[in-house]
């Protein structure tokens, strides 16, 4: 229960279906007070307490569980090393990956429960699939599909059938406090919003020059690689204006030479994306399906291929600003919604041409 208004109606509901039901809260930070508060927040001092109102009043038991130090070095650790390598990292996936459905259902299953049970907004099929949920402004299906067929076996999202503002009136109506609370948004544990500031105070300064794909030429200078992700646009300290005139964009980061390249928005059209470690639902065979490659991204339709345990999407229609260590996520559409084929981690992009 993280102390917002989704896992709260979630273990309502969970409780009414006559599960046997205890709530647990995650303090994942080694200092609380490090990490938002308000309705920014996420894991926070006021969460925990919201999580332990909610459910005093469902009428289940409660504990804090403390996975601080995996958190860090599962997620925190992992979200740095990742900008280091030039890649751009999605942490509440890795947080899925690493700690709600392995480290917590580890130790679930351990003390003789039988599921996890979260506010994720998905659904799960009879025939154990995951499917985007019926509100697809607030579909999470993307952060669950790294999630194994086991893991999944051992889940249960009961909001999946529901939209938002049918979950605050829930909330609402079981006189739950945290109905009209807030979303939390951005990382949780980047306790002002500063993500540059962050990984500066990490990474140290490691100024370097930005090259113009075009010319080759040096057209600005940054402070470090790891603080710019691919398409990105704004922040550029670009000191030549291009030929053109018009904006440039990043497209590609050599951490190695510390060196950031930029050039026009169409050069960052792809329609070839190359990913790793695969979690597939399905037969590995050739399959036309949706493709989403961003948390908030479009979905472009494509066809996945496999050669061993690498997965090339082959894109119909080009897409823009696709960085390494993002989750490419395959979805097929059939009469009950969109089912998740699998996911897998890019590592590159090019195109068919």
């Amino acid at each position: 229960m993280s102390g917002g208004v989704d896992s709260a109606v979630a273990a309502a509901r969970a409780a009414d279906a006559g599960h046997d039901v205890t709530g647990v809260h995650l303090a994942l930070s080694r200092n609380p007070q490090t990490f938002r508060t308000g309705a920014r927040g996420c894991c926070t001092l006021e969460d925990s307490r919201d999580a332990r109102r909610a459910a005093d009043v469902i009428g289940i038991p409660f504990y804090v569980w403390d996975m601080a130090e995996q958190f860090h070095e599962d997620v925190v650790d992992d979200f740095v090393a990742e900008y280091a390598a030039g890649r751009t990292p999605n942490p509440c996936l890795r947080c899925n990956e690493k700690i709600k459905f392995t480290a917590v259902l580890d130790r679930a299953v351990a003390l003789g429960f039988d599921a996890v049970v979260t506010g994720h907004h998905a659904r799960l099929g009879a025939d154990g699939l995951l499917r985007r949920s019926v509100d697809l402004a607030k579909d999470q299906s993307y952060v669950l599909a790294v999630l194994t067929g086991e893991q999944l076996s051992r889940s249960i999202f009961p909001l999946g059938d529901s939209t938002k503002e049918q979950v605050r009136a829930e909330a609402a109506s079981r006189d739950l406090a945290v109905a009209d609370k807030p979303d939390s948004h951005d990382i949780c544990f980047i306790a002002d919003g500063d993500t540059r500031g962050f990984l500066r105070e990490r990474l140290g300064e490691a100024p370097g020059d930005i090259v113009d794909a075009a010319s080759g030429a040096t057209v600005g200078r940054h402070d470090g690689a790891y603080a710019y992700t691919i398409g990105q646009r704004k922040g550029l300290d670009l000191r030549v204006p291009a030929a053109d005139g018009r904006p440039r964009y990043v497209l590609s980061i050599t951490p190695v030479t510390n060196t950031i390249t930029v050039g026009p928005r169409s050069a960052l059209e792809v329609s070839t994306v190359t990913a790793t470690r695969p979690i597939w639902h399905s037969d590995r065979t050739p399959v036309e399906c949706d493709i989403q490659m961003r948390a908030h991204g479009e979905v472009v339709p494509g066809v996945v291929t496999f050669d061993g345990d690498t997965l090339t999407a082959h894109l119909r229609t080009p897409a823009r600003g696709i960085a390494a260590g993002q989750a490419l996520v395959a979805y097929r559409s059939d009469a009950a919604g969109d089912i998740v084929l699998g996911s897998a981690t890019i590592e590159s992009t090019g195109s068919d041409a």
